[in-house]
C-alpha cells in the first residue's frame, strides 16, 4: 500500500459522511487492488487533495477530495476520467443503462485552462460538442455511478495495454 493511498483513505474516513464514505472507501480499495498507483499533483493543484491514478505510469483518472476555493463546487468528491489523446470510449460496448449514466456525466468544457477549449467527441456512439479533455466528470457519485466509473477505468486500462 503506498503512502498516497493511505493519505486518501484517511481523508475520506475522517471527513466524508457515512454513505459517501463507505462507497468511496470501497472504490479506493478496488483501485488499490488493481495495480494502480496514486500520485498527488502539484502546480495549480498543490493546495488541494488532487490525485492522479495511474496504470503503467499513464493516468486513468483524477480524484479531488474536499475541494476548496474555486474547486469547492466539486467537494467532497469528484472523479474525472483521463482520456485526452485517446478515443477508446467512442464505440466501447456498454449496456443502455450504463450509456445513459455515462452521458449524464460527460464533462462539458468550462474554460478552466487545463486545455485549449472543448471539442467534439463521440461517446458510446453519441456525439457531443464542447467536451473537456477529461471526457467524464462524476461529482459525489452514487452507487450506480461508481459502477460505471469502474467500467470506464477498466476500459482505459485496456486501451493503455493496447
Amino acid at each position: 500500500m503506498n503512502n498516497e493511498f493511505e493519505s486518501i483513505t484517511k481523508i475520506v474516513s475522517n471527513t466524508f459522511s457515512s454513505g459517501l464514505k463507505e462507497s468511496t472507501l470501497d472504490f479506493l480499495s478496488y483501485l488499490n487492488s488493481d495495480s494502480l498507483t496514486f500520485e498527488r499533483l502539484s502546480g495549480y493543484w498543490a493546495n488541494q487533495f488532487y490525485y492522479s491514478v495511474k496504470y503503467n505510469n499513464e493516468s486513468v483518472c483524477y480524484i479531488l477530495l474536499n475541494g476548496t476555493e474555486d474547486e469547492q463546487q466539486f467537494a467532497p468528491l469528484t472523479i474525472w476520467s483521463d482520456d485526452s489523446g485517446s478515443d477508446w470510449f467512442k464505440n466501447y460496448p456498454l449496456d443502455n443503462k450504463f450509456e445513459e449514466i455515462a452521458w449524464e456525466n460527460v464533462d462539458f468544457c468550462v474554460n478552466c485552462g487545463s486545455c485549449s477549449g472543448g471539442t467534439k467527441k463521440i461517446v458510446f456512439g453519441k456525439e457531443f460538442n464542447n467536451i473537456c479533455r477529461t471526457t467524464f466528470r462524476f461529482t459525489n457519485p452514487n452507487v450506480e455511478e461508481f459502477k460505471i466509473i469502474k467500467i470506464l477505468i477498466n476500459a482505459r486500462i485496456e486501451s493503455i495495454k493496447g
